[in-house]
């Protein structure tokens, strides 16, 4: 008897997280099964991956995309009863996602027409209740669309055509699958997606509840998030050994942890204060002596960061890497003992000239016990592209180590960095070296006055200033910034740069 070849009758079903190869068959996908209203844009899809890839889904059956979803984590407490979907999505972008959440707000299932009864849709909205399971959140809240209401219109309100399909009398693609998938009806709301024609821009607002959801005693809503930072105005001062230098930057971390920091942040390449006793004349030769003390350099820090118990954002240094490229790169060193790293991206002439210094080509954003963080090194923080792409991110602030010999550079970095803060609604972290180094190449002077700085609004210090030191002399600035005041300035402050906007005319593209 010939065996039967049954691997010519397989067709593989599988509902995975969305790729981003697969944004340009959602948007298809969605022109069909939603003809006549605003597809996704690529922008869209993209925003969602980076900020929230495991809330988002597809279904793929026999290799081809047949059905997706979307969501993201709120508070929903903290929305008004009437939202409206751009409400929710800041306009389908997600960038108000927020990880601490109760709520997965689900905005979007589609699945093509050609394979509607597979119960696509039901392994969709599955996949959702999973992942609120694992991430312990109470519940799942949607804004269903009503699209059978528009033939019901001329006879009877939304409130009484949701009542009719409730009781089976009635039948709506959209509620009547919800109601089967276990979601209960919290309200309707009135213009809550403005294409939705047959819906008459109605939407049943709809809730299921995790029967598994376990209160956590270290979730709350927050009446405040302190963040403590000491920034670190080092004076740069000839030296005899590695080991001075050591002794120095223990002393700071020492009064920064004494002060209950939460964040040391030390001044951009202030290494190089390692080049007064390395007896090099030629910078481009100093330089290079000086990468040979990277791995001295970066035990001692993350000794220092255990030690103390505090994060070191520690300064930059110039390290040369295995293409024999030297790039200026800062450190993150975490109080648990791991290592983080940004390369300097936009390298000065003045960089160029003398040391020959690469650039590197990421934007990155770090978590760390205090939320997330962005490093961006000296010359960085006057690209604003930088700033709005570690804000999309996730960033709360950013840390900007820095080394100018005048007035006029130090001006330059502490305007964009003030910049960056109203403009991203973010806090900024400026950290120089002033002193001097005589008999150091292209090192001789130093000019800085270092400041942590916030959002401009009622909420915030006076003047957008938490704090700065007095001017080209050695000491420190210890300051508190409050992540829960950002947030909520970022929800309902007197501007929201963030949610304001204008992603139809004008958008930032990161291409890595």
């Amino acid at each position: 008897m010939t065996k039967l070849d049954l691997t010519k009758f397989e067709k593989k079903m599988i509902i995975r997280n969305t790729r981003h190869t697969d944004i340009d068959h959602i948007i298809a996908l969605q022109e069909v099964c939603f003809p006549g209203m605003d597809p996704w844009k690529r922008e869209h899809l993209e925003s969602h991956l980076e900020i929230f890839p495991e809330g988002q889904f597809v279904a793929e059956y026999d290799g081809e995309i047949i059905g997706s979803c979307s969501s993201l984590i709120i508070n929903f407490d903290e929305y008004d009863d009437r939202h409206s979907w751009d409400d929710v999505t800041d306009k389908g972008y997600i960038t108000n996602h927020n990880p601490e959440g109760y709520n997965l707000y689900g905005i979007e299932v589609m699945v093509h027409p050609d394979y509607r009864r597979m119960k696509i849709g039901h392994r969709l909205y599955e996949e959702r209740k999973e992942l609120v399971r694992a991430l312990n959140l109470k519940s799942i809240i949607i804004g269903g669309r009503i699209p059978n209401y528009h033939k019901y219109a001329n006879e009877m309100s939304p409130r009484e055509y949701v009542n009719e399909v409730s009781l089976h009398k009635i039948y709506d693609p959209v509620l009547s699958f919800q109601l089967l998938n276990g979601f209960t009806l919290m309200r309707i709301n009135p213009n809550y997606l403005p294409d939705d024609v047959q819906s008459n821009k109605y939407a049943t607002l709809m809730e299921w509840n995790n029967v598994d959801y376990r209160p956590m005693s270290k979730r709350f809503y927050k009446t405040s998030y302190p963040v403590r930072i000491c920034v670190v105005q080092y004076l740069m001062r000839q030296i005899n050994s590695f080991d001075e230098f050591a002794h120095q930057v223990e002393y700071f971390t020492d009064v920064a942890s004494d002060a209950g920091s939460d964040f040391a942040v030390f001044p951009e390449i202030f290494t190089t204060q390692l080049m007064s006793f390395l007896d090099e004349r030629s910078p481009s030769l100093a330089v290079r002596k000086l990468t040979e003390y990277t791995e001295e350099y970066i035990e001692l820090f993350t000794d220092l960061a255990v030690r103390y118990n505090i994060n070191i954002i520690g300064g930059s240094h110039f390290v040369k890497e295995d293409d024999d490229e030297i790039y200026n790169i800062a450190y993150l060193f975490r109080r648990d003992g791991t290592i983080e790293k940004q390369y300097k991206l936009h390298i000065t002439p003045n960089e160029r000239k003398w040391w020959g210094i690469s650039r590197g080509d990421e934007v990155k954003v770090f978590d760390t016990d205090c939320g997330k963080i962005a490093i961006q090194i000296c010359y960085d923080i006057e690209f604003p592209e930088l700033a709005r792409i570690a804000t999309d991110k996730g960033a709360k602030i950013i840390f900007t180590p820095f080394c100018t010999e005048d007035r006029q550079g130090y001006l330059r970095v502490r305007y964009c960095a003030q910049a960056r803060a109203v403009e991203n609604q973010i806090y900024t972290v400026i950290s120089g070296t002033v002193g001097n180094l005589p008999q150091t190449e292209n090192m001789d002077i130093q000019y800085a006055q270092s400041g942590i700085f916030a959002p401009s609004d009622f909420e915030f210090a006076r003047d957008g200033v938490v704090g700065e030191t007095n001017p080209n002399i050695e000491m420190v600035l210890i300051g508190d910034v409050d992540l829960e005041i950002l947030r909520r300035q970022r929800q309902d402050g007197t501007v929201r740069q963030l949610k304001d906007r204008r992603h139809d005319i004008y958008s930032i593209k990161y291409k890595k």
